[in-house]
C-alpha cells in the first residue's frame, strides 16, 4: 500500500530531530559565540556580553593567515600527491587484478585505515625523526631535519597515510564504471597509450578523481594529531588553534570565529572545485 505524504514525511521526523539537536543547533551556538566580547580570566564569553566582529577582524593578522595558508597548502599539496598515486593502482586493481584478488586489496586497504592513528604517526616519526632509519641518508645529504621545510615534507607523508588508501577506494569504482574500449578506440586511431590515458582515460574518471581530492583535502585542513605531533610546535593547523583557543586560553570567541572561518573556506573550495569538475566533466 502507498503511502501519503504526511506519513512519508513522519518517518524523516527522527532524523530530522537528530540533525537539528546534534548539528544545527550546536553550529548556531558556535556562530553566537564567535560574536561576543571574551574577557581575559573567565572561561568563554560572559552572558550578555555586547556583540563585536573583533573577532573575526583579528584573523587577518598575518599569523592568522600565516596558519591558514599553511593548513591549506599542506593538504592541497598531500591530497594531490595522493591522487597521482592512487589513480594507477585504482587502476590496476579494478582492471587487472581478479576478482579474488580486488577483494583481497580492498580488505587490506580498508584494514590500513582502521590502523590506529598514533600507531601511523609515530611510525612516521621513528622513520624520518632525527633518531629514526633515514636519519643517516638525510645527514649525508646536508638536510636540516629541524627545518620548517623538512617538517612540512614529514607531515605530508604523514597525511599520505590515511588520503592514499582512501583515494584508491574511492577512484576504483570511478574506474570499475569506466568503459575501457574506449581508451582502445582511441589507440586504435594512433593515440598512444599515454596519450590515450591521459584524454579518455582521466577525464572520464573525473568525477572519482575530484571525489577522491575532496574526500583528501577534507581530512588534511582537519587533521590534528598528525601536525600535532609530527609538526613539533614549528608547524601547526587550523584544527590546533581552535583546539589552544577553547583549551588552553579559554578563548571561546577567537576559537570559535576562527571555526566558522575554516567551515566556511572548505565550502568554498568544494564549491569552487565540484564545479570545475563539472564544467569538465560536460566537456568530454
Amino acid at each position: 500500500m502507498q503511502r501519503s505524504k504526511p506519513q512519508l514525511l513522519l518517518l524523516l521526523l527522527p532524523a530530522a530531530a537528530v540533525f537539528i539537536l546534534f548539528l544545527l543547533l550546536p553550529l548556531f551556538m558556535v556562530v553566537d559565540e564567535s560574536f561576543r566580547t571574551f574577557t581575559p580570566g573567565r572561561i568563554g564569553a560572559v552572558a550578555g556580553s555586547p556583540f563585536t566582529v573583533q573577532n573575526y577582524t583579528e584573523l587577518f593578522h598575518s599569523a592568522y593567515v600565516r596558519y591558514f595558508a599553511q593548513t591549506y597548502v599542506l593538504a592541497f599539496c598531500a591530497s594531490v600527491t595522493a591522487v597521482i598515486i592512487a589513480f594507477p593502482v585504482a587502476y590496476y586493481i579494478a582492471r587487472n587484478a581478479s576478482k579474488n584478488v580486488r577483494k583481497i586489496w580492498m580488505s587490506a586497504l580498508i584494514g590500513l585505515m582502521f590502523l590506529s592513528a598514533l600507531v601511523r604517526i609515530y611510525a612516521i616519526e621513528l622513520t624520518f625523526g632525527s633518531v629514526g632509519v633515514l636519519a643517516p641518508l638525510v645527514s649525508f645529504f646536508g638536510i636540516n631535519m629541524n627545518s620548517v621545510t623538512y617538517i612540512n615534507v614529514v607531515i605530508v607523508f604523514g597525511l599520505l597515510h590515511y588520503t592514499i588508501p582512501m583515494s584508491i577506494l574511492i577512484m576504483m569504482s570511478g574506474v570499475l564504471d569506466f568503459n575501457p574500449r574506449l581508451t582502445e578506440a582511441a589507440q586504435s586511431l594512433g593515440a598512444s597509450a599515454v596519450e590515450s590515458h591521459l584524454s579518455v582515460t582521466i577525464p572520464l574518471c573525473i568525477k572519482g578523481i575530484v571525489s577522491a581530492f575532496l574526500v583528501s583535502m577534507t581530512f588534511g585542513i582537519s587533521a590534528f594529531a598528525i601536525p600535532w605531533v609530527l609538526g613539533r610546535g614549528k608547524v601547526q593547523f587550523i584544527s590546533n588553534l581552535i583546539y589552544s583557543r577553547f583549551s588552553e586560553v579559554a578563548n571561546y570567541p577567537s576559537g570559535a570565529a576562527i571555526s566558522i572561518v575554516m567551515m566556511i573556506l572548505s565550502i568554498l573550495l568544494i564549491l569552487i572545485i565540484s564545479r570545475l569538475a563539472a564544467v569538465l566533466d560536460r566537456k568530454h
